[in-house]
């Protein structure tokens, strides 16, 4: 079995009931279980700011899908709980929820339409902080810091991230 984290983010209806459903919809998939996920954090959106703030948590799956296969079911739990296909989105734009591959075990690669790691992750404190929460050690492929270091270093760079709210 492999390893994967994903990032699942939701500002439209029930955010919290999305995440609620993203999440057990993560562990039915074949050959894949849930076993761990951060807190959830309420964040202001990236982006245009002309819609909700978010809340935001990271899974952690074991699963023996493929990261194609897995990117793919992310995408399914995403249209069957809402939200409207590529095609129809605005980018950065309001949805019911967004599943994101962040890491899949220690691979490493680009191609036209998928990256790992997640290319925006160093960047997004509301990524890090609840990767932090459950892999605060970890170091992604080609990165040379920890999650946990790289959160400190981003929290330095931008104070007001240590603002953002966590959702009990």
């Amino acid at each position: 079995m492999s390893t994967a984290f994903l990032a699942l983010g939701s500002n439209l209806g029930d955010r919290r009931g999305f995440l609620v459903q993203a999440l057990a919809a993560l562990g039915e998939l074949p050959a894949t279980r849930v076993v761990a996920t951060g807190k959830i954090y309420e964040t202001a959106p990236v982006g245009p700011q002309d819609q909700g703030a978010f809340l935001n948590t990271v899974a952690q799956v074991e699963t023996r899908l493929t990261p194609r296969e897995l990117l793919s079911a992310g995408h399914a739990i995403e249209v069957r709980l809402g939200r409207r296909s590529p095609e129809e989105r605005r980018k950065w734009g309001p949805r019911e929820v967004d599943v994101d591959i962040l890491l899949f075990g220690a691979c490493a690669f680009s191609v036209a339409d998928f990256t790992l790691p997640h290319p925006l992750m160093a960047e997004r404190w509301f990524v890090l902080k609840p990767l932090a929460d459950i892999a605060p050690n970890l170091v992604p492929p080609g990165w040379d810091q920890s999650v946990t270091q790289t959160l400190t270093q981003l929290e330095k760079a931008d104070p007001a991230c240590k603002g953002k709210t966590h959702v009990a």
